[in-house]
C-alpha cells in the first residue's frame, strides 16, 4: 500500500470521509493521577501559558521544519515573550520558576516537539546554568541578563567524537599564555553550536590536567548568523539525523582558540564541577521524556476513537485498549516520578543517582510509549502529519543523551551496592 493511500482520510461504513489527523494535537491533559491538584497558581499559569504557545506557535510549522532539517528562527522571540527563559535561576533577569514550574515548562514544550525544547533546554540548564552555579558575579552580571532576553544564545561543548559516555576523558586542551587561555580540539553533537553567542567549551588544563570551563563568545549580534567566532572556531553542521532535526547540532573544531582569561569560569575547575551542572539538569531529560509520552499517547487515543476497521472504532477493541491502558499507566508513573523529582530538588535533597534512576526510567518508558503509539497508527504512524514519528524519533535521542540508560544503570547500581562496574 502506498503511503499515499495511508494518508487520505478514511472512509467511514457510511460512506463519510473522516481527516483522521483532526484532534491528535489537541492536549487532552492527561493527568490520571490529578497532579495538577499539586500546582500552584502561577505554576498552573505557567503551564498554561506555554501549552497555548506550542498549540498556537510550534504545531502548524514544526513538521515542515523538521523535515527540512531547518532551526525556526522565527519562534525565538516568542519564546523570549513567555517569561520562561533562565527557568529556576534567581535574578540577571531570570524568572526564578520553582522546579515544579520549570519541569512543566520543559513537559509542555516537549508535547510541541523535541528540538525546540533543547534549544532551551541549553540555554536554561547548561549554558545559563554553568554560568550561573560557576561563574563569578561579574560573569553572570555580564551574561545572564542578555541570555535571559534571548538577546544572547548560550552552546555547552562538552561531548567529543572519541568521549561520549565517558566524557570524563575529554582531549581538548587549555594552555595559559599570558592574559588569554589557549583552546585545542574538537567536540561533537553541541547544540546551538553553530550559532550561539555563548559557548562554554570544557578543556583540560594543561598545566595541571584539570577539566575547566571557558566561555568562546560570537561578536556576531545577529542570531541567525554563523560567523563572528574568534579565528579556530570552526562549526559543521551534523546532517542525516533521524531525531531532533529541527536543532542544529555541530561538530565543533577549535584551532589555537585564544580565549580572554576573565572569560574562564570561575569556579569551574575540574570535571566535579562539570558533574554538577549535569546533575541539575538530568532532571530536564525526564520532563521531556513526560512531554513525548503524554503526546503519543494522546495521539493515540484520539486517532483510537476516529480510525475505524471492521465496521467499528479500533478504540473499541481489546487488543487497542490494553495499549492504552498500559501506555496510560507508564504516562502516569513518569508524572509521579517528575512531580516527586521536582519536590526533591526544591529540598536540595535530590542526589545525582535519583536523578539517574528518573532519566533512565522515564526515557525507557516513553520510548516504549512512543513506539506502540505508533503502532496503533499502523501505517499513518509513519507519517509526519500524524506527529507520533517525530515523537518517537526524538525520545531515540532523549533515550541516549544526558547519558544512556546504560550509564544511569551503573551509577544506580555504584550507589546501591557501594561498587564500581565502570572499566
Amino acid at each position: 500500500m502506498s503511503t499515499e493511500t495511508l494518508a487520505q482520510p478514511a472512509e467511514t461504513a457510511a460512506g463519510a470521509r473522516v481527516d483522521l489527523t483532526a484532534g491528535l494535537t489537541t492536549p487532552r491533559g492527561t493527568d490520571y493521577y490529578l497532579l495538577a491538584d499539586l500546582l500552584s497558581d502561577e505554576e498552573r499559569d505557567i503551564r498554561d501559558r506555554v501549552r497555548a504557545f506550542v498549540d498556537r506557535d510550534v504545531l502548524p510549522i514544526i513538521n515542515d521544519y523538521w523535515e527540512r532539517a531547518q532551526f525556526p528562527f522565527e519562534l525565538v522571540p516568542k519564546i523570549a515573550e513567555l517569561g520562561v527563559v533562565g527557568g529556576a535561576i534567581p535574578g540577571y533577569g531570570c524568572p526564578g520558576l520553582s522546579r515544579l514550574a520549570a519541569g512543566m515548562v520543559t513537559l509542555e514544550l516537549s508535547r510541541g516537539d523535541g528540538s525546540v525544547n533543547t534549544f532551551l533546554g541549553v540555554q536554561n540548564g547548561l549554558a545559563m546554568g554553568s554560568i550561573n552555579m560557576l561563574g563569578s558575579e561579574e560573569q553572570k552580571q555580564r551574561w545572564l541578563p542578555a541570555m535571559a532576553r534571548l538577546d544572547k544564545v548560550g552552546a555547552f561543548a562538552l561531548t567529543e567524537p572519541g568521549h561520549g559516555s565517558d566524557s570524563v576523558g575529554l582531549e581538548t586542551t587549555a594552555s595559559r599564555d599570558g592574559d588569554h587561555w589557549v583552546l585545542n580540539g574538537a567536540k561533537r553533537w553541541i547544540g546551538n553550536g553553530n550559532i550561539a553567542h555563548v559557548v562554554i567549551v570544557w578543556a583540560r588544563d594543561v598545566a595541571d590536567g584539570k577539566v575547566k570551563g571557558f566561555v568562546v563568545e560570537k561578536d556576531e549580534v545577529a542570531l541567525d548568523a554563523t560567523t563572528g567566532y574568534p579565528d579556530g572556531y570552526s562549526a559543521e553542521l551534523i546532517t542525516g539525523k533521524i531525531g531532533k532535526r529541527a536543532i542544529w547540532q555541530p561538530d565543533i573544531t577549535l584551532t589555537n582558540v585564544r580565549v580572554p582569561a576573565d572569560n574562564k569560569l570561575a569556579e569551574a575547575n575540574s570535571f566535579r564541577d562539570v558533574s554538577r551542572v549535569l546533575t541539575a539538569t538530568r532532571g530536564g531529560a525526564s520532563w521531556e521524556a513526560a512531554g513525548h509520552a503524554v503526546a503519543a499517547y494522546e495521539a493515540a487515543l484520539t486517532y483510537a476513537g476516529h480510525r475505524e476497521q471492521f465496521g467499528k472504532p479500533i478504540g473499541g477493541y481489546q487488543l487497542v485498549q490494553n495499549k492504552l491502558a498500559n501506555m496510560l499507566a507508564e504516562v502516569t508513573t513518569i508524572q509521579l516520578m517528575c512531580f516527586r523529582m521536582a519536590q526533591l530538588q526544591e529540598q536540595g535533597k535530590l542526589t545525582g543517582p535519583m536523578a539517574s534512576l528518573a532519566k533512565m526510567y522515564t526515557a525507557q518508558k516513553a520510548r516504549n510509549i512512543c513506539m506502540e503509539a505508533r503502532d496503533i497508527l499502523g501505517g499513518n504512524g509513519l507519517l509526519l502529519e500524524y506527529h507520533v514519528a517525530r515523537h518517537m524519533t526524538d525520545m531515540e535521542v532523549v533515550h541516549t543523551y544526558e547519558g544512556t540508560d546504560s550509564i544511569q544503570s551503573l551509577i544506580i547500581g555504584r550507589d546501591v551496592t557501594g561498587l564500581s562496574a565502570f572499566a
